[in-house]
């Protein structure tokens, strides 16, 4: 260093230790000056502030992970020192209708019953749906409705039985509903008539529903024969569509009168089962 007179193996210049320094050495070949700096962690701290997803302590200088304690946060601190996921770890509570806790090892499952019956569960079972609501919701309850109507018909004066093959003398109506709004219900419909018949001697009469001719009554006797009646009826279905009303209206037809037969009184029924049921 010519400035600083150097040779011969000597060095005529001063190097002083400054802050956070040490100088050691003469400056000769043999004897550098060598310069140490230390960190005053004191001033560096001053310099650090914790920010998004880091923490910082000032009191011991640690900088740390800022760990999330919202629930359901897997993030956690190993004991090596390092952030860790657990594989699987648990993310849910299990309710009502489920098992498990979400981990690789016990997943969440639906609770479920075995299948007690002995037809196919895979072709035969009905299903369970989501809703708008994200509420699970199973098939439409069954429905299952009776309705009827009633006649109780009596002449001021008896009529004579028509003496034509077959006549409607009177009709029933019966406005039968399906309460089910989803699904077609089966109609169980019971039709009965009754009639009272005043048959003198050789004399007779027919009735029915609609088109079929189900009694003939006769006297072959020498008296008449006052109020006699049998009952009948007749069991029909129908189907009807979701929601669907429909009107039945059953016909009372009489005929084949003979020897002045004459009717005193008509009595009808219509009775309706309505049934729907979930289907497969």
């Amino acid at each position: 260093m010519a400035r600083c007179q150097c040779g011969g193996g000597g060095c005529n210049c001063v190097v002083i230790a400054g802050e956070n320094t040490d100088v050691t050495g003469s400056g000769s070949p043999a004897n550098p000056y060598v310069v140490n700096a230390e960190t005053n962690c004191g001033q560096v701290r001053t310099c650090i502030a914790a920010g998004p997803g880091l923490d910082y302590d000032p009191a011991t200088g640690i900088v740390s992970a800022d760990l999330s304690e919202q629930a359901g946060n897997n993030l956690i601190l190993a004991p090596d020192g390092g952030l860790f996921v657990p594989t699987g770890a648990a993310t849910v509570s299990a309710g009502c209708g489920l098992t498990g806790n979400g981990s690789a090892s016990n997943p969440i499952r639906v609770a479920t019953g075995s299948w007690p019956y002995e037809c196919d569960l895979d072709t035969l079972a009905s299903g369970v749906y989501c809703d708008s609501t994200g509420v699970l919701r199973s098939e439409p309850p069954a429905r299952a409705r009776f309705q009827q109507n009633t006649l109780n018909n009596t002449l001021a004066s008896p009529a004579l039985v028509p003496t034509v093959s077959e006549q409607q003398v009177a009709t029933l109506q019966l406005s039968i509903v399906n309460p089910d709004p989803c699904r077609d219900a089966l109609c169980l419909l019971f039709q009965e008539v009754d009639i009272d018949l005043t048959l003198p001697p050789n004399s007779g009469g027919m009735y029915g529903i609609d088109t079929d001719d189900m009694v003939h009554l006769g006297n072959t006797g020498s008296g008449t024969i006052t109020g006699t009646h049998a009952q009948v009826n007749k069991l029909t279905n129908l189907t009807l569509t979701a929601g669907e009303t429909s009107t039945h209206t059953m016909s009372i037809v009489m005929g084949r009168g003979s020897g002045s037969a004459r009717y005193s009184r008509i009595q009808a029924t219509l009775r309706a089962w309505v049934i729907s049921l979930p289907t497969a």
